[in-house]
């Protein structure tokens, strides 16, 4: 997002608030960072937890962002998730371990976080902070609903103060004159945003969430229900929009220094939802000190949280958060480890060909979960080819993997399940014929043999290689061709490809720990 910092609303004078609404509109819908993030965000959110289909997409998001897989794999290795003494290097393991829920909340709050700008950095960070606060809150109070999918709600409160964080990344000067409408002269925040942008905030929020297509039930939960005192809930959307209220508000304490200064704010909240929501004054104490802790750990660990080192000034928008209280939910704890630098330090770590030093251990750890998949019994076919895959790309270092199959009815080797740069796409198109030919592809086959090419651009391998082959991966300047042999009858194949030429070839061990997983899955599909 790096376009955003480079973006400042010109004026914020009363008399062009239509075209400040127009350019808020504009940066929402055509800026390059806004809709990159929101289509993340997107992505994610519409993903349904009950559904196969879900974690298989889910599991690609999460790949294809180095620094999002690295902080999803050191929370599930964290001590309160790891189930074994192996360790977590699957992120459909980490996946099965945390479960869908927190995946996905630890997925959207830290695209939400990575993808704002640091430029006016105190407001963004304080805007940070209260949206995840508020989701944090909005999590304890899910699990004590009996409404179905009540995660949900933390998903509403994560964004509900997205009309004012996209305002304070770009133009902090009128964030804060709508801010000292609200505080000095007494105007409702709906009021003065309106006044300054043409707009409120919350019309904002809804605008920037549509475009993004979030589901409307969590842009209805942002609604703010009439009257003083709330009485329970009658259905699940009223319940959503009296925590998504409260959770934003009780936010504001958690960024607090003194408890005192809290009281009489603690008392409305206490007035408003005490009936509703089933809360005494002692229950609120309580989820504010949690939270409180909570984005303590998360300010410290995070660029776009950290606290200013060398600020001396005060300033009555922002504040310290220096609460203690007991913590019972790691994963947000972890969600925004420090991860300076990381493409750097991934680069670092992997030969110029792009296959990690770390190959041969990350082999030797997947090998150990496939046999503790397949010892266990609890799996299926599919799953344990995603899991091989998986290990296959995030362990060497490959661009694009997959697997194919052979359809006995065509004659026709099908690519089935396949993970990497526009898989999809090429997915849809890797389909070749078994017709005894004698390019490179046939004769593996035939033969029986595990092939490691590290130099495809070398012409005798080139003028091998089936029309295909060149057309549909025209960038693969190494691969590796594994066939799946049974009682000498091709059923199909692993292939994986990168960009670069591997001058550094595969070592023995590693080579072994290759035909092994091969092996497992031939022996699974054996029994």
């Amino acid at each position: 997002m790096k376009n955003l910092n480079a973006v400042v609303i010109a004026s914020s004078s009363e008399d062009e608030a239509v075209s400040i609404k127009e350019k808020l509109i504009d940066m929402i819908c055509n800026d390059s960072g806004l809709p990159t993030l929101g289509s993340s965000i997107s992505n994610v959110v519409q993903l349904a937890s009950s559904d196969g289909e879900s974690l298989e997409q889910l599991t690609y998001i999460i790949l294809s962002d180095p620094s999002l897989t690295l902080k999803i794999l050191r929370l599930s290795n964290s001590i309160s998730y790891r189930t074994s003494a192996s360790s977590v290097t699957c992120i459909s393991k980490a996946i099965q371990i945390l479960g869908m829920d927190t995946i996905k909340a630890c997925a959207l709050a830290m695209i939400l976080v990575d993808g704002m700008p640091s430029k006016n950095a105190k407001v963004v960070r304080h805007e940070l902070m209260l949206a995840l606060s508020a989701s944090l809150i909005d999590r304890r109070l899910a699990k004590r609903s009996a409404f179905p999918n009540a995660e949900e709600v933390a998903i509403a409160a994560l964004f509900k103060n997205l009309g004012r964080l996209i305002l304070a990344a770009y133009d902090e000067r009128l964030y804060r004159e709508i801010l000292i409408l609200v505080k000095k002269e007494g105007y409702s925040e709906a009021r003065a945003s309106l006044q300054k942008l043409g707009c409120t905030f919350s019309w904002l929020t809804e605008f920037a969430l549509r475009e993004w297509n979030i589901p409307e039930s969590i842009i209805i939960a942002m609604k703010i229900m009439p009257g003083r005192v709330l009485r329970r809930p009658k259905n699940r959307t009223e319940w959503m929009q009296q925590v998504a209220e409260f959770s934003e508000s009780t936010a504001l304490l958690t960024l607090c220094d003194v408890i005192s200064s809290n009281a009489s704010s603690n008392k409305d909240l206490v007035n408003r939802f005490g009936e509703s929501l089933l809360l005494d004054a002692n229950e609120l104490d309580a989820l504010v000190n949690e939270s409180a802790e909570q984005i303590r750990v998360i300010s410290g660990h995070s660029s776009n949280l950290q606290p200013e080192k060398k600020a001396t000034e005060s300033d009555e928008n922002v504040h310290r958060v220096n609460r203690s209280g007991s913590v019972d939910d790691l994963s947000y704890r972890r969600l925004v480890d420090d991860m300076t630098d990381i493409q750097k330090k991934q680069i670092e770590d992997c030969y110029p060909g792009g296959e990690p030093l770390s190959a041969e251990d990350q082999l030797q750890i997947g090998a150990r979960h496939v046999s503790e998949m397949i010892a266990s019994g609890h799996y299926n076919i599919n799953a344990l080819f995603k899991s091989v895959l998986e290990i296959y790309y995030s362990s060497l270092g490959f661009q694009f993997v997959t697997v194919c199959l052979k359809d006995v009815r065509t004659n026709l080797f099908r690519a089935r399940n396949s993970l990497g740069l526009n898989h999809d796409k090429i997915q849809e198109n890797f389909v070749f014929p078994d017709n005894g030919s004698n390019d490179l592809f046939s004769m593996t086959i035939k033969r029986n043999v595990d092939l490691s090419i590290s130099n495809a651009t070398d012409p005798k391998i080139r003028n091998a290689l089936p029309g295909w082959h060149l057309q549909l991966l025209p960038g693969a300047k190494s691969f590796m061709i594994l066939p799946l042999v049974i009682g000498n009858k091709p059923i199909g194949l692993f292939y994986a490809d990168r960009s670069m030429i591997a001058a550094e070839s595969m070592s023995i061990n590693e080579m072994k720990l290759i035909k092994l997983l091969k092996t497992q899955i031939l022996m699974a599909l054996s029994s």
